[in-house]
């Protein structure tokens, strides 16, 4: 009888084991930017299906995520410090076109809305004059992980446009002077995610793999 129930709890304790090693295997993890990044993290959310607010992390290399990532519509920004009565910018750009150690294609113009109410952003919603429609994170395979940076900001009452040349591409461009141009400031809001090409992931099967994606890159 002693024997049976030494072996009965050894049983037990080896099947737990085993469910809490494969609860660990299973778990997705979110992990936070550098310090270093972080800075940029002033006071805004992005939300994308699945994900939940990704402002301020990497990611995750898990569940397809960052494949799913390159498909996906527009997130949903909250700026929860917005004031009702006046008009936001936002502005979603990657620095490390085509990639961080070389950013020939610095900035890669992703989205571009204008005339936001404060109202509709603190709540999560952009609406407002689209001239640059969403563009998702598609990365270029082995460019390493790239920034992708979201900043809004206080809209004085003016039109805002851009040029004919910088409709014509959204890399190369010259962010700085647009800001100038309209006399934009600091940003009253900024945060910023970080990602790779799905397939550089460690966990990337290449089984079934051959479709192409977009990719931030000069045209």
């Amino acid at each position: 009888m002693h024997w049976t129930m030494r072996l009965a709890a050894a049983a037990l304790f080896l099947s737990l084991t085993m469910v809490v090693t494969r609860d660990v295997e299973d778990l997705c993890l979110y992990e936070a930017l550098s310090d270093a990044d972080a800075v940029l993290c002033k006071g805004l959310e992005v939300f994308y299906p699945e994900l939940g607010n990704i402002g301020c992390m990497f990611v995750p290399d898990c569940n397809n995520y960052r494949q799913k990532i390159t498909h996906w519509a527009e997130p949903l920004v909250k700026f929860p410090g917005a004031l009702e009565g006046t008009t936001y910018i936002l502005v979603m750009v990657d620095p490390d076109a085509p990639s961080r150690s070389s950013p020939k294609a610095q900035f890669w113009r992703h989205w571009l809305v204008t005339d936001i109410k404060g109202a509709d952003i603190k709540k999560g919603k952009v609406q407002g004059q689209e001239l640059s429609p969403y563009q998702p994170p598609s990365p270029p395979v082995k460019s390493g992980f790239h920034r992708y940076q979201f900043f809004v900001y206080l809209q004085e009452k003016q039109n805002i446009s851009l040029h004919s040349k910088e409709n014509k591409t959204r890399g190369s461009w010259k962010m700085d002077k647009f800001l100038n141009r309209f006399h934009l400031s600091e940003p009253e809001a900024s945060t910023q995610f970080m990602t790779q090409n799905y397939q550089d992931s460690p966990n990337y099967q290449t089984t079934g793999a051959g479709n192409s994606e977009p990719k931030d890159k000069p045209k």
